[in-house]
C-alpha cells in the first residue's frame, strides 16, 4: 500500500453520478491529493436499509453506478479499496428468499446462521447475556417460512442483515467468489466489515474469540494470494486492538479521533502521547468515517482503565454535543434508528464547533502520527451536519453522509481552509521524511511535537495547545 493519504467516499456523494465521473474527478479536481481510494459499498443496491452494507448481490455493481470495467479503469488512476461484508447479506437476496421458500431443502440453507446452529439444545440466560452486542437488542429475528414454520435467524445488526455461516462450505464459497470478482475488478485492498462478529460459538461473547482470529487469518491468506491487502475493521478496547494488530495486515486507529478531541478540548496532549507510545504501526488512521465517532475505542472495559478517564471522556462527549448545538444528540443513541451503542454521530468539523484553526490542527496531527491516513469525503470539505438528510431518513449516521452537488464540490475546494488542508496533504503525500523514522519529542503536556526523519529529510509538527498555534517545518 502506498504511504499516501486515502479518500473514503461513496461513488454518488461527491457530485458524481457514477464511477466514470468519479474517475474524472480524480484525474482533475482531486489529482495528487490521494494515493488510495476506499469506495464505500457500490454493490446492488446502494440504497438499501444500510447504504449498501446490506447487499442483495455482493458481486454486482449497482448498474446506476456502472460496472466492473469502469472500476478497473479507475484502478489505473488510484489504488482501490472495497468492503468485503463478511458477516451478512440482505434479507432480500436471492439466496435468503430461496431459503424462506424451500427451508431446509434450499441449496442455500446452510449459508445462513440460525439460532439452533449455535444453540442446538437451546440457550441459557447466561449464554444470551454473554453475547457482545453493537445494538441494544438480541441478535435474532424470527422469520416465517413458506411451509408455515418459523426460524430464529442471527441478525447481528438489523433484521434486514442476515448473518452468514462463514464456516459452512457454501459460506466459504460465497466469500471466495467475492474475492475472485474483486481481483478481476482491480481491487487492491479489502476492508473486512464487521469481521469481529463473524464467528459465533456457544459459551463465548461471539466477538473476536480465538476462532475469529483464525477465520480472519485464513481469509487474509486467501486475499493475499490474489494480490489483495487486508484491513480489519474492529471497534474494541484498546488493548484488544493492539493484540489484533499483531495478527493482521492493517487495523484502524479508531482511538485517534477522540484522543485528538481530548487534546484540543483540554489543551493537554498527555493521553495522546501515551497512546502514540504503544499504538500499532500497521494502522490506517482516521478522524471520521461513514460511521460515528467511536467511544468504546478509548473507554475503559469493566475495571480496566481506558486511554481516557471515563469522567473526562463523558465531558468530551458532552462538549461534542454542545459544539454541534445539540444536533449530534438528535443523531445518536435512542434518538435515531440504526442505534449505535459506542459512537457519536456528528461531522468532525461540527464536533470541533466549526473552529477552522482547530480543524486544521486535528488533520495535521492525523497526518503526522504513524500510519496511513484516510480522509472521509465530508471531512475533506470540513463538512457540517446534514440535518435535512437526518430528518428525512431518521438514520443517525446520515448526519455525516451528505450528498454534495458538483457546484458544492467546486465551492468547497476553493475555500481558504480547504486550500490550506490540500497544501498539507500534498506535503504528507510527497515529503520523503514520512518514509523514515517517527519521533515523539518530549515536551510539556500543553505542547505536542512530532518529528519524522529520513536521512537529511525532516518533517516536524509543533503545536502550542495553550495558545492554539501550530507550526509545520519541512526541510
Amino acid at each position: 500500500m502506498k504511504n499516501k493519504i486515502q479518500l473514503i467516499t461513496y461513488v454518488d456523494r461527491l457530485g458524481c453520478k457514477n464511477i466514470s465521473e468519479l474517475n474524472s474527478l480524480f484525474q482533475n479536481e482531486l489529482k495528487g491529493l490521494f494515493g488510495g481510494l476506499h469506495i464505500l459499498p457500490f454493490y446492488y443496491p446502494i440504497d438499501g436499509e444500510d447504504a449498501g452494507f446490506d447487499p442483495i448481490n455482493h458481486q454486482l455493481i449497482d448498474p446506476r453506478l456502472g460496472n466492473w470495467d469502469n472500476l478497473n479503469e479507475l484502478s489505473q488512476e488510484v489504488d482501490i479499496m472495497a468492503d468485503l461484508i463478511v458477516n451478512h447479506v440482505s434479507a432480500k437476496s436471492i439466496q435468503f428468499q430461496d431459503y424462506l421458500q424451500k427451508g431446509k431443502d434450499s441449496e442455500f440453507a446452510s449459508l445462513f446462521l440460525t439460532y439452533d446452529t449455535i444453540f442446538p439444545n437451546g440457550a441459557t440466560e447466561a449464554d444470551l447475556l454473554s453475547i457482545y452486542r453493537p445494538r441494544p437488542s438480541l441478535p435474532f429475528t424470527r422469520f416465517d417460512l413458506n411451509d408455515g414454520s418459523s426460524k430464529l435467524i442471527w441478525t447481528t445488526f438489523t433484521s434486514n442483515q442476515i448473518d452468514i455461516d462463514v464456516k459452512s462450505e457454501i459460506g466459504i464459497q460465497y466469500l471466495e467468489g467475492i474475492l475472485d470478482v474483486f481481483q478481476k475488478g482491480g481491487v487492491k485492498m479489502i476492508r473486512l466489515d464487521a469481521a469481529g462478529y463473524a464467528i459465533k460459538q456457544k459459551g463465548t461473547s461471539c466477538f473476536m474469540i480465538d476462532e475469529t482470529y483464525e477465520f480472519i487469518s485464513q481469509l487474509t491468506e486467501k486475499a493475499k494470494a490474489k494480490g489483495i491487502e487486508v484491513l480489519v475493521e474492529i471497534h474494541s478496547y484498546y488493548k484488544t486492538q493492539i493484540e489484533i494488530a499483531k495478527r493482521v495486515g492493517y487495523v484502524y486507529d479508531f482511538a485517534l479521533p477522540v484522543l485528538v478531541l481530548d487534546t484540543l478540548f483540554n489543551k493537554n496532549a498527555l493521553n495522546l502521547k501515551k497512546w502514540l507510545e504503544v499504538s500499532p504501526r500497521n494502522a490506517i488512521t482516521v478522524l471520521d468515517t461513514h460511521d460515528g465517532i467511536g467511544i468504546v475505542d478509548v473507554a475503559g472495559e469493566g475495571d480496566k482503565p481506558g486511554l481516557i478517564n471515563n469522567a473526562i471522556l463523558s465531558k468530551i462527549v458532552d462538549q461534542m454535543h454542545i459544539n454541534s448545538k445539540g444536533n449530534s444528540l438528535k443523531a445518536t443513541g435512542a434518538a435515531a434508528s440504526n442505534l449505535d451503542l459506542y459512537q457519536v454521530n456528528c461531522t468532525y468539523f461540527d464536533a470541533l464547533g466549526r473552529d477552522e484553526n482547530a480543524y486544521l490542527m486535528a488533520r495535521a496531527i492525523q497526518f503526522f502520527v504513524p500510519g496511513i491516513p484516510q480522509v472521509y469525503y465530508v471531512g475533506l470539505f470540513a463538512g457540517e451536519n446534514d440535518m435535512e438528510l437526518l430528518t428525512k431518513s431518521n438514520v443517525g449516521r446520515d448526519i455525516n453522509r451528505h450528498y454534495y452537488t458538483k457546484n458544492e464540490v467546486d465551492a468547497h475546494l476553493n475555500r481558504p481552509l480547504i486550500n490550506d488542508l490540500k497544501e498539507l496533504m500534498f506535503l504528507r503525500n510527497n515529503h520523503n521524511a514520512f518514509n523514515g523514522d517517527f519521533e515523539l519529542v518530549k515536551t510539556p503536556e500543553n505542547v505536542l511535537n512530532i518529528k519524522w526523519t529520513n536521512n537529511k529529510d525532516v518533517a516536524e509538527l509543533f503545536i502550542d495547545l495553550t495558545a492554539m498555534k501550530m507550526e509545520t517545518i519541512f526541510s
